[in-house]
């Protein structure tokens, strides 16, 4: 509290001196540390917004779309059917590229910030941000509406991967927003990005982005290189580590 405390008189400060700038961002911290006993974080972003009217004009309200982005990685859906009373897989869809998390914010629902063609053109919005698939030989970002599409951000939602929230952007003055970015425990690592739009009207006024990194620590991510790079020397240091365990307890509980 007291760092996002700091950032916002920070912020207070630079408005004066930023006039010419459409969009200041700041995050509380710009990494994310993973250890072992990691549950979780959270990260604010605060944001200033340019005055969209002249001296002694009333100011135009600004509506906001926080997307923050991770990594891009390839999934695959599998459909289910019950044949013979068991329940197998029967067709599957892939994912290219697809984030391995999302976080969608924004000061009010989306479809009350701009019209359909605009939040498609923008990606505003968590129904809005393309996810492209593989359909048989083409590419394609289908409609919303593929029970592909729904199964997949079902799932991505339940993990806490993928996360939307319609009133997670706070106006605290008419041109001074934050947004708290939720982290969870199985984020993965590497750059997110974080990128903020601001409408007017129904039209696109702002636009900023920033980088957010989600590492692990040394002994962690040795561990994370070897099992994913090494896993032959990693599955035998692991099998030497359970038998030195093992051991181990065998010597301090044994009966004499």
């Amino acid at each position: 509290m007291r760092r996002a405390g700091a950032l916002l008189l920070a912020f207070f400060a630079l408005i004066g001196a930023a006039r010419a700038e459409s969009l200041i961002l700041s995050l509380s911290k710009q990494r994310i540390t993973i250890t072992s006993s990691f549950t979780g974080d959270s990260i604010v972003l605060f944001g200033v917004i340019e005055p969209n009217a002249a001296p002694g004009e009333a100011m135009k309200p600004n509506d906001v779309v926080v997307t923050v982005r991770g990594p891009n990685e390839s999934f695959v859906t599998w459909r289910k059917e019950r044949r013979f009373g068991l329940w197998i897989n029967v067709d599957s869809r892939s994912f290219l590229a697809a984030p391995s998390y999302l976080a969608v914010l924004s000061n009010r629902p989306p479809a009350q910030i701009a019209d359909a063609d605009t939040l498609r053109r923008e990606q505003a919005g968590f129904a809005n941000n393309r996810l492209l698939q593989r359909v048989g030989s083409d590419y394609a970002d289908v409609v919303p509406g593929d029970p592909f599409r729904q199964a997949f951000l079902r799932v991505k939602q339940a993990q806490g991967l993928y996360v939307e929230n319609t009133a997670g952007v706070d106006f605290i003055a008419p041109h001074v927003f934050r947004a708290v970015i939720p982290v969870p425990g199985i984020a993965p690592v590497g750059t997110y990005e974080v990128v903020v739009k601001s409408f007017v009207d129904g039209a696109l006024a702002h636009r900023g982005m920033l980088n957010l990194e989600v590492a692990k620590v040394d002994f962690e991510q040795a561990v994370a290189t070897a099992a994913e790079y090494h896993p032959w020397l990693y599955g035998i240091a692991t099998m030497l580590g359970a038998l030195a365990v093992g051991f181990i307890a065998n010597l301090v509980f044994r009966k004499d």
